[in-house]
């Protein structure tokens, strides 16, 4: 195997392959990052098993051949070498790889162990690449860490002709995101899976500077099934798969109010910014308390023990007088991952959840919904 490249594009493509490797692997081989070379076309690959990457590259080829060496180290190679062509190939059991007056020989493991790649599942449709990119960071915040719980962990994916929703929860929040896309069969039946949260994302935001994403799905069922997601940017040609969770998503439309005895009409970076204060002195899962009433918003966190702030917000509120008090973070993260200028907090009562939409104008594709933190007394 021999081949040029440019460094640019080499340390984007190493870079982008590198991310579906896993940092504690189960086999040596997983570790690395497959190059293989045929015509013109370099395909770069990584694989832990349940996630795949794998991009095109353009190279000026003096030898087709394939090569598997350390993932984590060529992209810290590739990403330091200096401005200039980069000459790469396999001599033996060594890869060496030459830019300029920078010249490294990296050890190479057996290609014939390394795992065959899962093929990209049929095509189901397409979505503007920035816009899914955008809802599935909408909604990946809500999605839960604890791998105990993998119905949680994920994010729900519903296909019903041209419209896609996007959910995920945590139990102590809720995201749900509605866009439109083009179906290769509006005509199919409506599919709902189960997507590892943050695979979705990696895949989402790395594919998103591409004009358009095709997503493709298994006809499997959701635990034998795979989700596979591909763009074209700059030219390279870009794929990513992983395994659907086996795993059943709560009902979490039942969830959602329908109606509410109260509405604050909120500026969202003034609200922002009140909390991040505010909560300078709230101690880890400390709650922001949050007095809603005819004279605007007083925020409030800390007690006579530790420190305490305070500041008041001027918002238009229409409802009963209410008290309630949410996890600075949590609320947060609802507030950063609108896109509008304003929005508006809907109240039940202030034990109950509140939901967080965008301004009235903007319709209601995004909702997130929080539970309060139950207040002494």
């Amino acid at each position: 195997m021999k081949f040029r490249v440019e460094r640019e594009g080499l340390a984007d493509a190493v870079t982008w392959a590198a991310r579906s490797l896993s940092t504690r692997p189960t086999m040596p081989v997983l570790a690395g990052l497959l190059l293989s070379v045929s015509g013109d076309v370099l395909v770069i690959s990584g694989f832990d098993l349940e996630a795949s990457t794998e991009v095109e590259l353009e190279v000026t080829a003096g030898a087709d051949g394939s090569a598997l060496v350390s993932g984590r180290l060529l992209a810290d190679i590739t990403k330091a070498l200096p401005p200039h062509p980069v000459d790469v190939a396999l001599d033996g059991s060594r890869l060496t790889i030459a830019c300029g007056s920078a010249r490294f020989t990296l050890p190479t493991m057996p290609v014939e162990d390394y795992p065959r790649l899962p093929v990209m599942p049929t095509t189901a449709g397409t979505v503007p690449s920035a816009d899914f990119a955008n809802a599935v960071s909408q909604v990946a915040i809500a999605a839960g860490r604890d791998d105990t719980l993998p119905m949680l962990t994920g994010v729900r994916l519903e296909i019903d002709g041209t419209r896609m929703t996007l959910a995920a929860t945590d139990r102590y929040r809720l995201a749900v995101r509605e866009l439109n896309w083009t179906p290769e069969n509006p005509s199919a039946e409506p599919v709902q899976v189960l997507v590892p949260a943050r695979t979705l994302a990696e895949a989402a935001r790395s594919l998103s500077h591409s004009d358009t994403m095709t997503i493709a799905l298994s006809s499997g069922g959701a635990g034998e099934g795979i989700i596979g997601f591909s763009g074209t940017t700059n030219g390279r040609a870009s794929r990513a798969t992983t395994r659907l969770l086996d795993a059943t998503f709560p009902a979490y439309r039942s969830l959602l109010p329908n109606e509410w005895s109260s509405a604050a009409e909120i500026t969202v970076a003034p609200l922002v910014e009140a909390v991040k204060r505010v909560a300078l002195v709230a101690d880890r899962n400390t709650p922001v308390r949050l007095e809603f009433g005819e004279g605007g918003l007083g925020l409030s966190a800390g007690g006579d023990d530790e420190g305490r702030a305070e500041e008041q917000l001027d918002v238009a509120y229409d409802g009963d007088a209410i008290t309630t008090a949410f996890n600075p973070q949590f609320l947060l993260d609802g507030l950063g991952a609108l896109t509008s200028s304003d929005a508006r907090l809907l109240f039940t009562s202030p034990n109950k959840p509140v939901v967080l939409r965008p301004e009235a104008n903007e319709g209601t594709e995004y909702t997130y919904v929080m539970r309060p933190v139950r207040l002494p007394g």
